[in-house]
């Protein structure tokens, strides 16, 4: 993983540094976790480093297309390294467990907007809520 990741923060232009290969190493790793999880991941593997720190890490990786944020209604903002194929997520309602869910008709945007007021479509981001199988018992 450390060469993929140096490779693929190389091909964004991005300066290959210990704190970024630990954070991307942490979203790969546990994808759906949330800044502070995966700073607490990082913190495992290289010492000390901010929260600060890792909140920037994250969104120049999500600006660079490396990761992706989500962010479900009441939930704080979790990341993954399942980037470019807009794929959607769901959600149990009681323990907050995610997972993915491929696109709903296999090609993006995966929905058919009523009235597209003249956008041209290119993502559809949906969250599916339930209970998990854990949950319902």
């Amino acid at each position: 993983m450390n060469e993929d990741a140096e490779r693929l923060l190389r091909r964004q232009g991005l300066q290959v540094t210990a704190q970024r290969l630990a954070v991307l190493r942490a979203v790969s790793t546990r994808p759906h976790a949330t800044a502070d999880e995966l700073a607490d991941d990082v913190r495992a593997s290289i010492g000390a480093i901010s929260r600060q720190a890792v909140y920037d890490t994250l969104g120049t990786l999500v600006d660079r297309g490396l990761a992706r944020r989500i962010q479900p209604a009441g939930s704080p903002a979790r990341y993954e390294d399942r980037v470019g194929d807009n794929h959607h997520h769901l959600v149990c309602r009681t323990c907050g467990v995610m997972v993915d869910i491929d696109c709903a008709v296999g090609e993006a945007p995966c929905l058919t907007a009523g009235d597209d007021h003249g956008f041209d479509i290119e993502e559809a981001e949906v969250i599916y809520w339930g209970y998990c199988p854990g949950c319902r018992r």
